[in-house]
């Protein structure tokens, strides 16, 4: 049974422009899913509205078979998903260890530490990190929480080719040792790469460019 089912999903701007006409997905866990496609085309509406930041104007987003609209986007987001974003959405004045800790049920510092920072780094107030390593306090934050749904928007995209690899194996073993359900919007074909599975979103459609999986159901 998919984690995540997308039927018929539309959504529209304010000002009627239509950015999404009609989307169906499945998305599994254990499995990393990347979402490629061009600036505007709604990469971060989709990533939010599986992450019930917003309402659709039609169609339906299940977890695990209940439509998150019904069941309240309040406790979705509360309970089901947790989210990495490009900017990394710390509490500034904050140290890793403290951020981490608003979403732990277990010590924040070995996570910390298995993601590259030294127990002196996660005393540190966050600021005083490099960018590097704050994206590794936004992963350790959602890798923290029981969410079964990682949602992450352009993780690697201010980060060096060699960070953005580091990063890349992490989320792809949260999905495959964790046995998360890890969705990446992204404009890099190398962690697409990465994927077990490739969507395409242009003009508003959904499809399936990759998998490295070719009985994938998606």
């Amino acid at each position: 049974m998919s984690i995540l089912e997308v039927r018929g999903l539309q959504y529209s701007y304010e000002n009627k422009k239509r950015v999404l006409r009609g989307i169906n997905a499945k998305m599994e866990h254990g499995k990393m899913y990347a979402i490629l496609g061009p600036s505007g085309c709604g990469k971060t509406t989709l990533l939010s509205l599986l992450g019930g930041l917003d309402s659709p104007s039609s169609g339906q987003i299940l977890y695990q078979g209940e439509d998150i609209v019904k069941t309240g986007l309040a406790d979705h987001r509360r309970s089901h998903v947790a989210f990495i974003f490009q900017n990394y959405n710390l509490i500034d004045y904050l140290t890793p260890m403290e951020n981490v800790a608003l979403t732990a049920k277990q010590p924040p510092l070995p996570i910390l530490e298995q993601l590259g920072l030294t127990a002196e780094e996660a005393k540190r107030n966050v600021l005083k990190l490099s960018g590097g390593q704050q994206q590794r306090v936004a992963i350790a934050r959602a890798l923290a929480s029981d969410a079964q749904v990682i949602l992450a928007d352009e993780p690697t995209g201010n980060l060096d080719e060699d960070t953005a690899a580091e990063i890349t194996s992490i989320l792809k073993k949260s999905a495959h040792k964790s046995g998360k359900c890890v969705v990446i919007v992204t404009h890099s074909n190398e962690l697409a790469k990465e994927a077990d599975v490739i969507f395409q979103l242009r003009k508003g459609e959904l499809q399936i460019a990759g998998s490295s999986n070719i009985n994938s159901r998606n």
